[in-house]
């Protein structure tokens, strides 16, 4: 999904637009575009092995969220 999302141009790192092999870092911040929401992350932490579903809220800090209609986007 990852790889997808970068090809579509749809992640960037640090405002520049992110491969799917970019290595992200404590301090980053992650912009994702997909259709229907906009989302802009800072990487907490990054983890040296598996986490927990219920732990993955401390990897990141959430600043900015957008849902998206489809629609506008036709006007664009």
């Amino acid at each position: 999904m990852a790889a997808q999302a970068c090809k579509l141009r749809a992640v960037k790192v640090n405002g520049l637009e992110a491969k799917a092999s970019k290595q992200v870092k404590e301090g980053d911040t992650l912009e994702l575009d997909m259709a229907s929401v906009y989302l802009k992350v800072k990487v907490e932490r990054v983890p040296q092995g598996p986490v927990r579903k219920k732990d993955a809220h401390t990897l990141y800090s959430l600043l900015e969220e957008r849902k998206k209609d489809w629609r506008e986007e036709l006007w664009e």
